[in-house]
């Protein structure tokens, strides 16, 4: 997967991001601006990880490298959940 611009990078981050967030089971109070965050870093990392393994090139649709983002995508939206709910929960009650 190339990325030519900011317009298909935040389309792929977004993609990305709502697919790692439906893996992820129950629910995550994260705001949507934070999956789209971590939907955009987890396909550069994904695409990363891919070269390295030698599956970033292939013909066709790169279904391996796509598996590769969604995963990372999964692990940044739980562990993004789990430091966001333990933030908000740590704030004094009124």
């Amino acid at each position: 997967m190339e990325v030519t611009g900011i317009i298909s990078a935040l389309l792929i981050g977004i993609v990305i991001g709502a697919l790692g967030r439906l893996v992820v089971p129950g629910r995550q109070s994260i705001p949507i601006w934070l999956t789209i965050v971590i939907g955009i870093v987890s396909a550069f990392i994904g695409t990363a990880i891919a070269a390295v393994l030698g599956v970033a090139d292939t013909g066709g649709i790169d279904w391996i490298e796509l598996v590769i983002q969604i995963v990372v995508a999964a692990g940044g939206v739980t562990v993004a959940a789990g430091l966001y709910g333990r933030q908000r929960r740590e704030l004094p009650q009124r």
